[in-house]
């Protein structure tokens, strides 16, 4: 994590923070919130987000790969071309989010709520999706 930009998650919560391009890597997160935060190409790569709140966040582009999203808030989060491979979004609510062409290979969706999410062109190899709620979701193949 950039310690000097970002020297404990408090520095961010509550803000629309511009987290552009940010390294955040292996940063712990928890329960932080990030509404409507600009993450857009952010390294948050084994990032804890646990429990955060990233309601219409903007992580286009971004690295999540094996990052914790467990029961995260992403409702309306643009997650165009981001990539989460391997990332854990169990229980993870993603009613209307934007993850198109997002790299979602080997993804831990179990339980995630992705009612009316845009998965148009999305990689969903290996991903689990046992009891995910798919409702409405756009962009997945009969």
């Amino acid at each position: 994590m950039d310690k000097e930009r970002f020297p404990n998650k408090k520095a961010v919560e509550g803000q629309k923070a511009d987290l552009t391009d940010a390294n955040l890597s292996s940063a712990n997160l928890t329960s932080s919130i990030l509404t409507d935060a600009n993450l857009s190409g952010a390294n948050l790569t084994g990032a804890d987000l646990i429990d955060a709140n990233l309601t219409g966040a903007d992580l286009r582009y971004a690295n999540l790969t094996n990052a914790n999203l467990t029961s995260a808030n992403l409702t309306s989060a643009n997650l165009t071309g981001a990539d989460l491979t391997g990332a854990d979004l169990r229980y993870a609510d993603l009613t209307t989010a934007y993850l198109i062409d997002a790299n979602l290979t080997g993804a831990y969706l179990t339980d995630a709520n992705l009612t009316n999410a845009d998965l148009t062109g999305a990689n969903l190899t290996g991903a689990n999706l046992t009891d995910a709620n798919l409702t409405g979701a756009k962009g997945l193949d009969n």
